[in-house]
Formats: C-alpha cells, sequence, structure tokens
C-alpha cells in the first residue's frame, strides 16, 4: 500500500509516517522544508504540480491529509488580521482541496481513500467562543470533504474527516487529553475501515461518529 502524508515532518504525521512505514508500507511524507520525503506547500500551485509529477504513474491507496496551522491560538477578538485569515484558509482549506486535486489520478489509479484531519472545533454544535479562524477553517474543510465524498464516490474513492482528538503536539499543547501514539493508533484504525459505504463520514479517532 503506498500512503502519502502531508505535513509529515512532526506531530500527528511524522507519527503516521513512522506507524506506516513500521507496518510495512510505502510512504511518502511532504513537508514545507526538507525535512520529510517530498518539499510541499500546500499552498503553492507550482509545488503542488511538482510532486504530481514526481508522483506520476504511482498508485495512491491513501492520502492523508493532515497539513494545517493554528495561527489564530490565544488571539482575542481584536487581534484578527486579515492575513491571519488568508493565511489559515489557504492552508487548512484551499491546501487540502489542491493536494487531492492534484493527486486525482494516482488516487483514481487504485481507487484509493481520502482521510481528511479536520477537528471537533469544526462542529456547529461546539461554539464555546474565540479561535474563530481555526474554527471556520476546520469547518470548511468538514464541508470540502462531505461534498468531496459524495463526487468522488462515482470514482470508487471513499473519503472520511476525523478528530483526531485533543492531542499532546506542539500544536494541542502538554496540557492535551491524549498522547501521540494513541490519536494515531486509533485514526489508523478508522482509515482502515474507511470505505464507499462509510464515505462523508466525521468520525473521532476512536470511532465515534461527530455531530456536524
Amino acid at each position: 500500500m503506498h500512503v502519502v502524508i502531508t505535513g509529515a515532518n512532526r506531530g500527528i504525521g511524522r507519527a503516521l509516517s513512522q506507524r506506516y512505514s513500521d507496518r510495512g508500507e510505502a510512504v511518502t511524507g511532504t513537508s514545507r522544508d526538507d525535512s520529510a520525503q517530498l518539499r510541499l506547500d500546500v499552498t503553492d500551485p507550482v509545488q503542488q504540480a511538482a510532486m504530481a509529477e514526481r508522483l506520476k504513474d504511482q498508485p495512491i491507496d491513501l492520502l492523508i491529509c493532515n497539513a494545517g496551522v493554528y495561527l489564530d491560538k490565544g488571539h482575542t477578538i481584536n487581534d484578527y488580521p486579515a492575513d491571519m485569515w488568508a493565511q489559515s484558509f489557504a492552508t487548512n482549506v484551499t491546501g487540502v482541496f489542491l493536494t487531492i486535486q492534484a493527486l486525482l489520478p494516482n488516487l483514481r489509479a487504485s481507487g484509493g481513500k481520502v482521510a481528511i484531519l479536520s477537528s471537533q472545533m469544526a462542529s456547529h454544535t461546539r461554539a464555546p467562543g474565540g479561535s474563530y479562524i481555526y474554527r471556520a477553517s476546520k469547518a470548511a474543510v468538514l464541508n470540502l470533504g462531505r461534498n468531496l465524498a459524495t463526487d468522488l464516490k462515482q470514482d470508487g474513492i471513499a473519503v472520511g474527516i476525523y478528530h483526531p482528538g485533543w492531542v499532546q503536539t506542539d500544536m494541542g499543547g502538554v496540557a492535551a487529553d491524549i498522547h501521540v501514539d494513541q490519536a494515531v493508533s486509533g485514526l489508523m484504525d478508522r482509515f482502515d475501515d474507511l470505505s464507499l459505504s462509510t464515505s462523508g463520514c466525521f468520525e473521532t479517532y476512536d470511532g465515534q461518529p461527530h455531530a456536524y
């Protein structure tokens, strides 16, 4: 199985990359620097095209759209510059779409799967306030994933959207609920279970349906 993981240089992405490699899968990881197999800024169409050319004729069984940013963490309502919105949506939403678009021929070749890491903060049923940009971008990518699930079903491609848990990473912080290994174990089980019959799901790392 060939697995492609964006944002594979740290946190959940790096742990997923290691675990799939340990399982004997072929893994292609991307990062914005040179710390993974492929250099990819997901917001850059030129780099997306270069990645597509590099992986041309290589079927992809699982694409994990993990790369993301949380630029407004800790910000107050008076401290939300416009470019923070633009940068966040460029990575968390547009970057996911551009990656799937670029690798669609590879996914079609294998009837592959797409896993999008969103967040419980995408849910409109959870509205404790704050983190407006991050919440909005994760809600947008949830919507994107569910609509892609509809359109890509005809190609035999399943799409799932997942909340990885509140994880002890650089983004989640040391006070988070679970260790990265626990999140990754759960996510890998979810990705294994993803099929056309469950395409469009929004689930937690431990297999619970999440409210939209």
